[in-house]
């Protein structure tokens, strides 16, 4: 029987199972929808019990088409910073899971302003609402009883890996590993450990937290009653460590990108975490005992804005229009759409800037506005690249990319003007299931690290199409700069 690979990849939109085979291609998925709840202007929420279910669903429907005698093992790869906070006794949440877009704990973060030297120096990262210690210490303020009920033992936090294997396994495991943990404002990346100053800052219990061991560990067996028959589960990451794995990263030569829901690039500095005033210091993986820092530069826009031009606008009825002839000939035409709807993540880290769409004229129209969309992904991803520079030891050669809106040519083309780099796309559609599988895969003994490599290919290369394109680019980046600087000067509540 030819086995498979099972990855559970818990995205923010959905949750998907995929089964691998030892070339890397899929030979089964199942996918479900995640809803989206905004309850108030800049909270995003999921409903935990719909987060497992959606989970647990597509498990089972893969496992129909392949078999369950076909699985070799799984890996699990999951959304960042989503904070669930449930009952140890009876698995119950005690309310919404809190989305890592939410922005409802920006106050709570500009009060702890004075302490950004010290967390920075021991998590790499800098007080924003984006990771989730302001939102544990949120939860833990308002939902009553539940600083008692920490302080005694009773629950349980845990990002969407977390949440998820505590349930695979029928509550026998309560475990993350570090790509999860150093997003946390609560993890130390030197030591290795929750960090006493950082629990007493956001005063956050440590008996709410789960133990933390390698990305490549044995993290349990999922329960008989799921399947029928146990599942090792031998390796998790974070989304985007996840993803640069699967893009080759295991060395300081790779930039990769996803574009998702936001758009995250990340570089693997190797055994040493660099700094960087504007970028995140994150750790990549910890494998054979060994961990790998990343630097990362998170932008919270991306598929999302397009999302939004039919979501909200109604412009167009998918995001495939968004890659169409028509807008591949049309120009922005000094249109310039900053999608700052929940503040700037990297490198501006602004919670309070807010979207806007400047330099309109009578003559733009519908393909004007779509067109700006569109390149303002790339503006923001030239942002993040930019911040790079000083930290490599040279430019990037090229910029691997992952994502569904790598399916559209006339981003990724526009991606490679403005760069002035190639723009190289995975060959597998799913990338940050495939670095899961991968993690877990290698750890579990069905693929060597050769065997792994040789199956990650490439399927469409773009390169700039000349310099006089490229230099047209720049004008444009530096206007988009102006509107960055626009938006983030607009006050609303001023006089």
């Amino acid at each position: 029987m030819n086995k498979v690979m099972l990855v559970i990849d818990l995205g923010t939109t959905g949750n998907r199972a995929i089964a691998f085979d030892r070339s890397g291609a899929i030979v089964a998925q199942a996918y479900r929808k995640l809803t989206q709840h905004y309850p108030q202007a800049g909270w995003v929420e999921h409903d935990p019990v719909e987060l497992y279910r959606t989970c647990r669903e597509t498990i089972i429907e893969v496992t129909k088409k392949i078999g369950i005698d076909a699985i070799h093992a799984a890996g699990i790869t999951n959304q960042r910073e989503t904070t669930v906070i449930w009952e140890k006794s009876t698995g119950k949440p005690v309310g919404q899971a809190i989305v890592w877009q939410d922005r409802r704990t920006s106050d709570a973060c500009k009060a702890l302003d004075s302490s950004q030297k010290l967390v920075r120096e021991k998590t790499g990262l800098i007080i924003d609402p984006y990771f989730s210690a302001t939102k544990i210490a949120w939860i833990l303020d308002r939902v009553d009883p539940s600083r008692e009920r920490c302080a005694r033992g009773e629950l349980c936090f845990g990002t969407p890996e977390t949440w998820v294997l505590w349930n695979l396994t029928a509550g026998a495991v309560h475990m993350t590993e570090p790509s999860n943990a150093a997003r946390t404002m609560l993890y130390n990346i030197t030591t290795g450990k929750w960090d006493d100053d950082l629990l007493s800052l956001f005063r956050i219990p440590a008996a709410l937290l789960p133990s933390v061991v390698d990305s490549d560990s044995r993290f349990g067996m999922i329960s008989t009653a799921l399947l029928g028959k146990e599942v090792p589960v031998f390796g998790m990451a974070g989304d985007q460590q996840a993803s640069l794995f699967g893009q080759g990263g295991r060395d300081g030569r790779t930039v990769k990108a996803t574009y998702g829901t936001g758009i995250f690039l990340l570089v693997n500095t190797g055994e040493r975490p660099q700094m960087s005033n504007t970028l995140i210091t994150t750790i990549a993986w910890k494998r054979n005992g060994i961990v790998h820092y990343a630097l990362e530069g998170s932008l919270f826009m991306g598929g999302a804005s397009v999302q939004w031009l039919q979501d909200n606008l109604g412009i167009i009825q998918s995001a495939r229009e968004t890659g169409s002839n028509e807008i591949a000939h049309t120009t922005s035409d000094g249109v310039y759409f900053v999608p700052a709807f929940q503040g700037f993540g990297a490198p501006y880290w602004d919670p309070d800037a807010r979207a806007e769409i400047i330099g309109l004229s009578r003559k733009a129209d519908r393909n004007t506005l779509i067109r700006a969309s569109v390149e303002s992904m790339a503006f923001q991803v030239r942002d993040v690249i930019e911040e790079f520079l000083p930290v490599l030891k040279a430019p990037p050669e090229c910029l691997r990319v992952d994502g569904g809106a790598t399916g559209n040519p006339v981003l990724m083309q526009f991606q490679a003007d403005l760069l002035g780099i190639p723009v190289i796309c995975s060959a597998t559609a799913e990338t940050t299931a495939f670095g899961a599988a991968g993690i877990a895969g290698i750890a579990s003994g069905f693929w060597t690290e050769e065997e792994y490599a040789a199956a990650i290919t490439d399927r469409r290369v773009f390169t700039p199409e000349s310099t006089e394109v490229s230099s047209s680019c720049d004008m444009q980046y530096s206007l988009w700069k102006q509107a960055v600087a626009h938006c983030r000067s607009w006050k609303p509540d001023a006089g």
